[in-house]
């Protein structure tokens, strides 16, 4: 059976998912995604990039910037435009709050105007 032919409520590996729902730039950030165990299926850590899932399964994903909870709607058959990406999942991520999370390599950085002193600030 070929890609194109793929039944209604099939499985589908979690990288290929992720990388049709445009959730990563290519499959194999998705491979390094999965083995680092950023990524969560249904409250279990994943370990393979080959573990599959199938439309109903809740992944959570922790990425740099923010942690993303999904609820799988369909298995993607390519790589599309964004609108036809995101019919493939259902977005749960809470609001982000306030005051967003740092990065270490931002919290390490001087911030604007601090350092040295200039003309008025003497």
């Amino acid at each position: 059976m070929t890609e194109k032919e793929l039944p209604d409520g099939s499985r589908q590996r979690i990288d290929k998912w992720l990388f049709f729902a445009r959730i990563v730039k290519s499959r194999s950030l998705a491979q390094s995604l999965v083995a680092a165990g950023a990524v969560t299926v249904n409250g279990e850590i994943c370990s393979q990039s080959s573990r599959t899932i199938k439309p109903g399964d809740r992944i959570e994903l922790v990425l740099e910037r923010r942690d993303v909870i999904l609820v799988v709607r369909a298995d993607g058959h390519r790589r599309g435009p964004f609108e036809e990406a995101k019919l493939l999942y259902d977005d749960l991520t809470p609001s982000p709050d306030k005051q967003t999370r740092l990065t270490p390599f931002e919290r390490a950085q001087r911030g604007l105007g601090a350092g040295r002193f200039g003309g008025p600030d003497r």
